[in-house]
């Protein structure tokens, strides 16, 4: 998903930071050790929808699903003048909130992903450590994050 325009009818940016989440092996996936609340059904659906969640009753996250209880975190984007560098001013900025849950990217009208053309070279990906989840144990430390290098946009560089 780095290098492609999440879009809504009033605003976009290039996506410059996600984290993956692993399913029911990784210990920081909501969907770790199986379906555990309905908050999670759409994790365990085809690719591409919504998964949307209230975050210390603070902020929401915006997920995309890739199926299998899997799903990737957007973190970042790179927006015209505006701060979007972080999960919840992300969320903030493109007024995302619980209404937004299981919006299927290919067919909503609300939200999309684009691809604009714009090729992203390896070299130019930083892997790190995915934040906030000390509790998760080893996972805590897999290298589940991924941004582009020197890009300003980004939360946390390593």
């Amino acid at each position: 998903m780095l290098g492609k325009f999440l879009v809504t009818p009033q605003k976009n940016g290039k996506i410059v930071e996600t984290e993956a989440y692993l399913g029911s092996i990784d210990k920081a996936a909501h969907t770790y050790q199986g379906r555990k609340t309905p908050r999670t059904q759409v994790l365990y659906g085809p690719a591409g929808f919504l998964y949307v969640y209230l975050c210390y009753g603070l902020y929401w996250q915006l997920n995309v699903t890739t199926g299998r209880g899997q799903c990737v975190l957007i973190r970042a984007l790179e927006t015209e003048g505006r701060e979007a560098n972080g999960p919840g001013k992300l969320t903030r900025w493109l007024e995302i909130n619980r209404s937004f849950y299981g919006e299927d990217l290919e067919k909503s009208s609300r939200i999309w992903i684009e691809d604009r053309g714009e090729k992203i070279l390896h070299d130019n990906i930083v892997t790190a450590p995915r934040i906030g989840i000390d509790y998760a144990e080893e996972w805590s430390q897999k290298k589940l994050r991924f941004y582009l290098r020197d890009n300003p946009f980004v939360s946390k560089r390593q």
